[in-house]
């Protein structure tokens, strides 16, 4: 992964590039999850940070309206969120 966990961008507050949310950006992910419904896909592997999710997995981006601001994208597997590095397909955080 590049750069140090939770390096800003251009001092542009919000703006995650290599590392995980603040707690208050990822309540604020979770609950766009939560209302936007997506399905959890099964996997075997354990849901851990640094895991590479498999190329059948889709990932959705992270609306600006949401109020943060990440390069990232997420998904759900198994029945938990995850912000994936979508060029790497990494996990970087498992928000809860």
């Amino acid at each position: 992964m590049g750069g140090p966990l939770g390096a800003a961008v251009g001092g542009v507050t919000g703006a995650i590039v290599g590392g995980a949310l603040t707690a208050d950006e990822s309540a604020k992910v979770k609950q766009y999850v939560v209302r936007e419904r997506r399905p959890s896909v099964r996997v075997s592997k354990t849901v851990t940070v640094g895991e590479e999710l498999p190329s059948n997995i889709e990932m959705y981006s992270v609306p600006e309206d949401v109020g943060v601001r990440t390069e990232h994208r997420y998904t759900v597997v198994n029945d938990r969120t995850v912000l994936v590095d979508p060029k790497t397909r990494r996990i970087v955080q498992v928000i809860e």
